[in-house]
């Protein structure tokens, strides 16, 4: 329930800033502190302040508040006398991901979400988010904002979203499906009303004992939930409070699952609500991950079984399948059923579920018929039927994960990851290889003398050779080395093109024959590298990573070392789960049919990283393919290894020498999404949509600089682009033009304007507007100088900090009273704006 002054009428809105000069200076000047390149807690109370200052001036020319004005003057007074409290708001979303500074060091961003609603039953509760406004200014339709509220509220996990210009506003319930005609902002529901909807809808009584996790805080120690994150762990809390004992979590490789575990039965801990929880995978290196990861929370409540120590002690048990004897139907299950008896686990949790395919492992899910059942999951939502036998493959495991766990209770997909900054950019550089195109045929084959690799006999018929020739299974039955050398030297090539072969890469081979020689070629190839340049060679450039080389064992080398391991040759063993941040490339030298097994290798090269804010696909046999209509990862939005074949055991029959092999590029290639479904696109085929899309909005490059210099509009304009696939922070990476502003970007991309990077924009300003300048008050001059000079830290972020007011330069040049003292401060910033825009 609402604390007892929560209806206490709050106090009026702060004034805006004085307009003269007048006044104690020492009053107005703020704290000199320079804009931290890092984010701090949001606090709501602060950007109030904030805004007032934001609405000063701010009514556009037609008399209507602007959409600033509209939140301070409007919507935020009719929430308070409704009895919405600053502590019930949050009017800025929690940091999202990273982006550069000028000197390409990684600093955090904000997203932006106008107003999150959030119930407060006791004191010291866990805050349970359950609507979203979306607020557009006052001569705006109230319902304008509610797409976009609905995709907001899809990702929050929200029950109720709202549009409103400060005067009507609509509701749209998720739950009903239903959305009200424009109502008077004196009707807006009160905490107690929507906590009785959400109560009704969701079927969760918030006193009962089933909902006390919901309202367990988050543990103090280590991060804070990610948006998404927590989203996620609300959606399992609300099912177990409904009494439902199966959910599945579909979330990108790299958004943190084994976080989002941990949290969850942490805050089940806390309520007292978990017995034993058994957390099983599929390999020891998530085990050890994830082992790491619950230590942190559980101390010693929490241990990994390992040489048949079954732990029972502790409360969360971290297992591999086959560690408890669950891999294979062959395998000896005993040592699961002699330490473990029927329903031993009040919660299991299984990571990557779809890896196994509902074997044997599932029977640690029937001998606990009655724990809470979490699936955790990468995989795409639903899968296309065709006929290729992989894909049946996964749309049966697909869809036995739906049949068990139910759809998802939350999906958070690779595209939106992006889009918000916590996982890298994908870029592709397609390759051709000539004869996996035009194959060889068998007779051509047989003039090149092919023999027996294992016993070096000639092959001489085409009958005894017919058993072995398939084109597209070069290095598995037809072993080329030519083919090997080509791509590998391509790969080479490529990688020196960046700068250093030195870089963290992994190379999908098609079996451990063919990863041995890709290895050696590579290793080759780098000595004579090293040998031209002069250069000291690292002790492991190269190396051999799959289960026959014990390659797992090198892993920690690859992911902790700056100047060694840098090239991964495996098969299937890095394919899922292992988290190797400082991957910058993924190679695939083998076939891939299976767009499960696609995606987890591809998940690889999505984290972050110091420095590393994109990652490269090299692709030499069209696997990307697989970003294409294979498979959907949600619903449309409106106006937003193993398992494959490869990694056999049996030798390689035939090798063919003399075999001529032309490696060619077939362009650069981004990812994005169109309705709902990932698709591959050219570079100039993404530019081209964004371009179009931006220019059917905004016709003229002078409409799109006003709009641009408006915080409300230009969030606006980013979120349509982002609404419709294009991202241009995307392109921005991609191109490497981390030096420019978003804004040089896309002049650059839509209005055929040339880009400025941040430094050149200031210059470029100082130098263009110097008569303009030499017309302002000396003390207003300085000051807007020092804001421009703020520009080349985060571009227009930078000049629209809410704490631009407090850096050190622009207090110390006289600060708001100086800027004021040339007249109305708002319109000499926009103005200013405007001419450092200027093409």
């Amino acid at each position: 329930m609402p604390r007892e002054h929560d209806n206490i009428p709050p106090p009026p809105p702060p004034p805006p800033p004085e307009k003269s000069g007048s006044g104690d200076s020492s009053k107005s000047s703020q704290i000199p502190v320079k804009i931290e390149q890092y984010d701090t807690e949001f606090n709501p109370e602060e950007q109030f302040v904030q805004d007032s200052y934001i609405a000063a001036s701010s009514i556009h020319s037609d008399g209507h508040l602007n959409e600033s004005d509209t939140r301070l003057k409007l919507i935020n007074p009719a929430l308070f006398r409704r009895g919405w409290t600053l502590d019930h708001i949050k009017t800025e979303q929690p940091t999202l991901g990273v982006t550069t500074n000028v000197n390409g060091i990684p600093v955090k961003r904000r997203g932006r979400t106008d107003y999150l609603l959030q119930l407060i039953i006791k004191k010291d509760t866990q805050p349970i988010p359950i609507a979203l406004i979306e607020a557009k200014s006052e001569s705006k339709s109230p319902g304008l904002g509610l797409e976009q509220a609905k995709r907001d509220g899809d990702r929050l996990n929200v029950n109720f979203v709202y549009s409103t210009n400060g005067h009507q506003f609509i509701e749209y319930d998720k739950t009903s499906g239903l959305t009200t005609k424009p109502l008077p902002m004196t009707e807006f529901p009160t905490h107690d009303e929507l906590r009785k909807k959400y109560e009704k809808y969701t079927g969760i009584n918030l006193e009962d004992e089933n909902a006390k996790a919901l309202l367990i805080k988050y543990n103090s120690i280590g991060q804070k939930p990610r948006y998404y994150q927590d989203a996620a762990i609300r959606s399992i809390l609300e099912k177990i409070a409904q009494g439902k004992n199966r959910a599945l979590l579909s979330l990108a490789t790299g958004a943190g699952k084994t976080f989002i575990a941990v949290n969850l039965l942490k805050r089940l801990d806390n309520a007292g609500q978990l017995k034993k929880a058994l957390f099983l995978c599929d390999r020891d290196e998530l085990r050890t991950q994830a082992k790491t990861a619950f230590l942190s929370l559980f101390n010693e409540n929490a241990a990994a079984v390992e040489d048949k120590k079954p732990q029972k002690n502790a409360k969360v048990i971290i297992a591999t399948y086959q560690s408890l004897g669950l891999a294979n139907e062959g395998d000896d299950s005993s040592f699961f059923l002699e330490n473990y008896p029927e329903n031993y686990f009040s919660h299991i949790i299984i990571d990557e579920c779809h890896r196994s395919a509902w074997g044997k492992w599932s029977l640690a899910l029937k001998r606990n018929d009655k724990a809470v059942q979490i699936g955790l999951t990468a995989t795409p939502r639903k899968l296309f039927e065709n006929k290729t036998e992989e894909t049946k493959k996964d749309n049966e495991i697909t869809a036995n994960n739906i049949k068990y766990f139910g759809e998802p209770v939350y999906n958070y997909d690779m595209l939106q990851a992006i889009e918000d900054g916590y996982l890298a950019v994908c870029e592709i550089q397609k390759r051709e290889v000539d004869i996996d195109k035009n194959p060889i045929s068998i007779e051509e084959v047989l003039k090149h003398n092919p023999i027996n690799a294992i016993t070096g006999k000639p092959i001489t018929t085409i009958e005894e050779l017919q058993k072995y020739y398939d084109n597209l299974d070069y290095e598995n039955k037809l072993m080329l080395p030519n083919r090997i050398a080509k791509m590998c030297k391509d790969l080479f090539d490529s990688l020196k093109a960046k700068g250093t072969p030195e870089q963290k890469t992994i190379i999908f081979c098609v079996r451990d024959i063919h990863s041995e020689l890709v290895t050696t070629e590579m290793n080759n190839l780098y000595a004579k590298w090293c040998e031209e340049h002069d250069k000291e060679k690292c002790k492991h450039f190269a190396f051999q990573c799959t289960s026959k080389s014990k390659g797992s064992e090198l892993i920690p080398d690859m992911k902790d070392s700056k100047s060694d391991y840098f090239i991964a040759s495996t098969v299937d063993l890095l394919s899922t789960g292992v988290d190797i941040p400082p991957v910058r490339n993924i190679v695939f030298f083998r076939y891939i049919k299976s767009p499960i097994s696609f995606h987890q290798m591809v998940g690889r090269g999505t984290r972050l990283a110091e420095n590393k804010l994109m990652f490269t696909i090299y692709d030499y046999t069209d696997a990307t393919r697989l970003f294409g209509d294979d498979l959907i990862t949600r619903p449309p939005r409106t106006s937003s290894g193993g398992g494959d074949g490869g990694g056999g055991d049996g030798p390689v029959i035939v090798q063919i020498e003399g075999i001529d092999v032309v490696v060619t590029e077939q362009g650069r290639f981004l990812v994005t999404e169109e309705d709902g479904e990932i698709k591959r696109v050219s570079v100039d085929e993404y530019k081209h949509g964004l371009a179009e899309k931006l220019l059917n909005e905004i016709s003229s490059f002078d409409e799109f600089r006003k709009k641009w210099i408006n915080p409300a509009s230009r969030r606006q304009i980013l979120n349509e682009l982002l609404s419709s696939g294009y991202s241009p922070e995307i392109i921005r990476k991609a191109e490497e033009l981390t030096d420019f502003d978003l804004y040089d970007v896309l002049i650059n991309i839509a209005y055929d304007k040339k880009m400025l990077n941040r430094e050149e924009r200031i210059i470029n300003f100082k130098n263009n507007q110097k008569t303009w300048l030499d017309t302002l008050l000396p003390e207003t001059k300085d000051v807007i100088l020092a804001i421009v000079n703020q520009f080349a830290y985060q571009g227009t972020d930078s000049i629209e900090s809410n704490q631009l007011l407090n850096v050190y330069d622009v207090v110390k040049a006289g600060g708001i009273n100086s800027l004021a003292k040339g007249g109305d401060a708002t319109q000499i910033l926009d103005e200013t704006k405007l001419r450092l825009f200027a093409a």
